[in-house]
């Protein structure tokens, strides 16, 4: 079973497979879960925002999770299944299907179609993990769902939940800023964007759940290796170019209104290490062969070790 000690590192958070049909490929997923596997990631895990959660339904919800899997245990490697829905009950048929087959974590975020009331957020996760049968819990913690959570509401939710494990904290959260993680650090393990690991690896951030890992597993991996020596001089310096290169995507493709689907599968396509469609689906833009190749270009002239497996 996970533990603190264990939850910790890149868990490479993978886009789905959509074949020219629009229908799940199978076959080009499990190889790029195996692939992650082989490359000496900690994790993986489906039905994240990159995993397109909100645009899947449930038997492909079901057939992704089960490749996820069959595809980590078969590598030894602990998988994370993403069960966010727009209900409580949604949410738990979907971590009782991930407890069924073996998953070794779900994660949820808050529904994010109305805001829950700090009343209902305890009883939510409560009934999740009632459902995924005490499997480690993972918190997706995201203002797309309309609030931040409170320390008081983070600490409520270990109370009721001990096998709340870790929390995704994203921008506008408690866990990213400073303070916050070195306060939720004290009881739950708090993952945050490589981009911010030399700024919270002091206090206290432990892992990520990545798309980075699977651009560049080897660059991703020695990043970790830093911040878990906390090497914070070798840090500063190593996150230079990836800081850069994440300036020049949201400057460059923001305004093409790319989702981060569209930016995770265009830019492991682009290195070389995911062999999928840089399809996503609608009505949410996806990437093209050509923001691929603006990829490569930037990369090769301000950051060619990205492009070096």
């Amino acid at each position: 079973m996970l533990t603190r000690d264990t939850f910790v590192g890149p868990w490479a958070g993978l886009p789905v497979a959509w074949d020219d049909s629009d229908e799940f490929d199978e076959h080009a997923y499990r190889c790029a879960v195996a692939r992650c596997c082989e490359a000496g990631v900690p994790g993986v895990y489906s039905g994240g925002t990159t995993g397109e959660f909100y645009a899947i339904e449930l038997d492909e919800f079901k057939a992704v999770a089960r490749a996820t899997v069959a595809e980590c245990h078969a590598h030894g490697i602990p998988a994370m299944v993403g069960c966010t829905a727009t209900s409580t009950r949604g949410a738990a048929l979907r971590a009782a299907y991930a407890a069924a087959i073996g998953a070794d974590a779900v994660q949820v975020a808050l529904p994010f179609w109305m805001e829950v009331p700090d009343s209902q957020v305890v009883p939510l996760m409560h009934e999740v993990s009632d459902a995924a049968d005490g499997l480690a819990l993972s918190i997706y913690e995201t203002l797309r769902a309309k609030k931040a959570l409170s320390l008081d509401v983070h600490q409520a939710i270990k109370e009721a939940v001990p096998t709340y494990l870790m929390v995704k904290a994203n921008a506008g959260t408690l866990g990213a800023t400073p303070e916050g993680c070195r306060a939720l650090s004290e009881f739950v393990n708090v993952f945050a964007s490589e981009t911010k690991w030399s700024e919270l690896g002091r206090s206290g951030v432990c892992g990520c759940c990545s798309a980075m890992v699977y651009w560049n597993p080897r660059l991703t991996l020695a990043l970790w290796d830093m911040l878990h020596a906390k090497d914070w001089a070798g840090l500063d310096n190593a996150l230079r170019p990836v800081i850069a290169l994440h300036e020049f995507l949201g400057e460059h493709f923001e305004p093409k209104g790319f989702t981060d689907t569209a930016y995770d599968r265009m830019c492991g396509v682009a290195t070389g290490f995911l062999s999928m469609s840089v399809r996503s689906r609608g009505p949410y833009r996806g990437a093209t062969d050509s923001d691929v190749a603006e990829f490569r270009s930037w990369c090769r002239a301000h950051f060619p070790e990205m492009l070096e497996l």
